[in-house]
């Protein structure tokens, strides 16, 4: 594959413009639901209005600008209005305190910030004397009713560059360098400081093309985006949809993404595994909670459904007996479910943490296609991607094109492109440990490459848990494995330097209530079963069913039932990864409970 060397993400985006200027290039919706959209040449105009305020405003190249604020079209224009003059985007999830916002601010020397709402703004009033920096904040939505120059709603700080000529945004558009940082992005911090991986606009061009090589896009094709702008992972596939100008589609917020990923009815989407498991968990506990004819159906259903998806793996025709009664599955059962997804789904990616086999091939089943694929903050998020044409359950696929991988002495990942990141931002020390001689980057992962390129993650570094006995054990898989139950939302293990394994669990909120109420179970809350005998019980005989498929010092002897494990009390980071040490440290009494002759 030949790469274009772009000078900057703006040029990316002017070819974009140039070649599709009247087609829709991003939609949101309004809260009553209605889609809105702006064209190509509307945004470009739009993205030039945002440059020239950040001149008027003193804003210059390599300057740092914050935005902290839940993925919107907002994010997405003011990210790329900040790079096309050469100054440098840093997000800050939305779900951060105040005090965390405050190191990031004032570890990237930030200049100003873009906040989302007046949620945001209160955090940053908070730290405001902390801040001292930051020239100016701009509301992207609501209004500040103090008389306080040091806040701009999105509105007034547009009409700020009115006076800043073309030629003089031109010069500065001119002016930005492939090296140049585009995107300081922090590390989520599942231990430690969060490290600013710092991205280049070549980083961004190159990736997005080694994506675009990697995927099956098409003219017309509309992306649906509810993940977090302030991760790399969504940027991503946000410049990925630019390049090949894709409609990228924003969600309104969490608690509407179902809805509005129905409505949208994309083509192509992303999304984390733990979205997955909650739609299995949902469709597999609806069917068993019908029972009767319904649930025969249903395990008719899948049961042809895993036929089919055997055949596309395997390469083979899929028989016309098979084929026949796969039609008939589809109009009773599957197609409720790729309806859920908005009809038009030909595939999506799963990133940012494993998927359980089993579900992708669930939802396969039922002809949705998820294919798994990784990377990291440090290299862009992207190496590798399972094909449309070309993919395997549990494993993360092929490198992109123009990306070397390969397996160090220790079984340790490496890859090697210009995806992998510039730097971590005035830590040359920990940039050293991690992008070593050559250029290769070092990711903490263990895998393997099989004869086709193909690469399989089986554990981290660190999180690898040796047993008394001496047996390593890699938490992911097993980790995956006991999610799957319906009843189940997340799973810790533990058990280092233990005689046995054993497993910190939540409960899967719907679906324990419901098994509650069947049960004559009496609850005000789903945490006053965390200590129910039967519930105990329960979760105890999914285990034991899940252990089945693990060697025997694999398997999971012990449990204890504890609240989930949320961004809100500390324990998971914004892209939904446990934070294991915290955890660890907060639930020791149940670990030692677990361990009761230790």
């Amino acid at each position: 594959m030949e790469f274009k060397d772009y000078q900057s993400i703006h040029q990316m985006l002017k070819e974009t413009v140039d070649s599709r200027g009247g087609q829709a290039a991003y939609k949101w919706f309004l809260e009553g639901g209605q889609l809105v959209s702006v064209i190509w040449e509307e945004f470009y105009d739009q993205v030039k209005k945002v440059s020239k305020s950040l001149m008027a405003l003193d804003v210059r190249k390599n300057d740092k600008v914050n935005i902290i604020s839940y993925t919107c079209y907002r994010w997405m224009l003011s990210d790329i209005g900040i790079s096309s003059i050469g100054a440098c985007t840093v997000g800050i999830y939305q779900s951060n305190l105040a005090k965390d916002c405050k190191y990031v601010i004032n570890h990237s020397d930030s200049v100003l910030i873009f906040a989302e709402d007046e949620t945001q703004l209160k955090k940053l009033l908070e730290i405001r004397e902390d801040i001292p920096d930051v020239r100016k904040v701009v509301l992207f939505n609501g209004t500040y009713s103090k008389d306080d120059d040091w806040i701009v709603t999105f509105e007034e700080f547009l009409k700020l560059g009115e006076d800043i000529s073309d030629d003089a945004f031109q010069q500065r558009t001119d002016e930005v360098s492939p090296d140049d940082p585009a995107g300081i992005v922090y590390t989520s911090g599942t231990t430690g400081v969060p490290k600013g991986a710092v991205l280049t606009h070549d980083n961004v061009t190159f990736t997005a093309q080694s994506v675009k090589g990697s995927g099956e896009f098409r003219d017309g094709d509309e992306m649906f985006l509810f993940l977090p702008l302030a991760h790399v992972f969504a940027r991503t596939c946000a410049y990925t949809a630019l390049l090949v100008g894709s409609t990228t589609i924003f969600n309104r917020a969490m608690p509407t993404l179902m809805e509005d990923l129905k409505a949208a009815a994309p083509h192509w989407f992303i999304s984390v595994p733990r979205i997955f498991e909650k739609v299995y968990s949902k469709v597999m506990s609806g069917a068993e909670a019908k029972g009767g004819m319904a649930l025969k159906i249903f395990r008719w259903a899948c049961n042809v459904g895993n036929q089919v998806s055997d055949c596309k793996l395997n390469r083979q025709p899929v028989p016309l007996c098979v084929d026949l009664q796969y039609k008939l599955a589809d109009k009773l059962v599957f197609s409720k479910m790729q309806d859920a997804f908005g009809g038009r789904v030909r595939w999506c990616i799963s990133g940012a943490a494993p998927l359980n086999p089993d579900i992708a091939k669930f939802f396969h089943a039922a002809g949705i296609l998820v294919l798994e694929g990784v990377g990291m903050t440090e290299n862009m998020s992207f190496t590798n991607v399972n094909r449309a044409d070309n993919y395997r359950f549990g494993w993360v696929g092929p490198p992109g094109p123009g990306i070397e991988q390969k397996i160090g002495e220790d079984g340790e990942i490496m890859f090697r492109g210009r995806n992998v990141m510039k730097e971590y931002y005035k830590m040359p020390e920990e940039t050293a440990e991690t992008i070593i001689e050559d250029g290769w980057q070092l990711t903490g992962d263990l895998g393997e490459i099989d004869s086709e390129n193909f690469l399989r993650i089986t554990g981290r570094k660190k999180e690898i848990i040796i047993t008394a006995g001496g047996k390593n054990v890699a938490p992911a898989a097993i980790e995956g494995v006991l999610g799957a139950s319906n009843y189940v939302s997340q799973v810790c293990l533990v058990g280092d330097r233990r005689k046995y394994l054993s497993a910190l669990v939540s409960l899967d909120p719907e679906n324990i209530a419901d098994y509650a109420r069947r049960n004559d179970i009496p609850f005000q809350h789903v945490d006053d079963l965390l200590k129910d005998e039967k519930i105990m019980q329960l979760i105890e005989s999914e285990v034991a069913e899940k252990n089945k498929a693990f060697a025997s010092y694999e398997t999971v002897k012990k449990v204890a039932l504890v609240p989930e494990f949320t961004i809100e009390n500390d324990l998971c980071t914004p892209t939904l990864k446990l934070k294991k040490n915290v955890i660890i440290d907060r639930h020791a009494d149940e670990i030692e409970g677990m361990y009761p002759d230790s």
